[in-house]
């Protein structure tokens, strides 16, 4: 490898794939359309909440990792989930990348100025009813967190290696209003990633690594 050359799975190497990411995207790029069809009509005829996470891959020596959550059970939306740091973008939020940073702050307490913004995936529409705004952002690693239980039961990180690796990627489905939806599931350590996370993480996967 060239010693110029951003080490596979590094957050260097994630920053030059996204900046060289110029490709449209449509609805037909959603994994929860590729995988139950009949949601592209629902994406068209229904309002979506608009809501913003944070990505947030941390800059460790050698390969990155990614920081996600366990929502708290007793949450009305997605309790019990494993879930990016974010949530709804309110009025008083300048854009969906101040949501996202307000979010993880808020919910696990990842200061600000520790968080580089480096773009944003095009929103993922789910079939929740959410219009997810996913915001990357590159975190410089010897961070405190600081856990808010009111919403959040726990906060971990999972190599960027094992969420980019497609082999980790599994179908699953159940049945949901009267009809079996299907998914994508990643087990790590005991912590099971699924739904609309994995759907983002799949969709990544997908668009910057397949």
């Amino acid at each position: 490898m060239d010693a110029m050359t951003p080490r596979l799975f590094s957050a260097a190497d994630f920053r030059a794939r996204l900046a060289a990411d110029d490709r449209p995207f449509d609805s037909s790029d959603y994994v929860d359309v590729k995988l139950n069809p009949d949601y592209a009509e629902f994406f068209r005829t229904h309002t979506m909440r608009d809501a913003a996470v944070l990505v947030p891959i941390v800059d460790h020596p050698g390969e990155a990792t990614v920081i996600l959550t366990k929502r708290q059970e007793k949450l009305r939306s997605h309790s019990g989930q494993v879930a990016f740091p974010g949530g709804r973008i309110d009025d008083t939020d300048a854009s969906p990348e101040a949501a996202a940073l307000r979010e993880a702050f808020e919910e696990i307490g990842l200061p600000p100025s520790d968080v580089e913004i480096i773009g944003r995936m095009p929103d993922y529409a789910s079939g929740t009813g959410f219009r997810i705004m996913p915001v990357f952002g590159i975190v410089k690693p010897g961070f405190d967190l600081a856990i808010n239980e009111d919403e959040v039961e726990a906060a971990f990180e999972v190599p960027l290696r094992f969420l980019m690796t497609e082999a980790n990627h599994q179908q699953d489905s159940r049945v949901w209003q009267d009809k079996e939806r299907f998914f994508y599931r990643m087990p790590f350590e005991g912590w099971m990633i699924w739904g609309m996370t994995a759907g983002i993480i799949r969709t990544i996967y997908e668009r910057y690594y397949a």
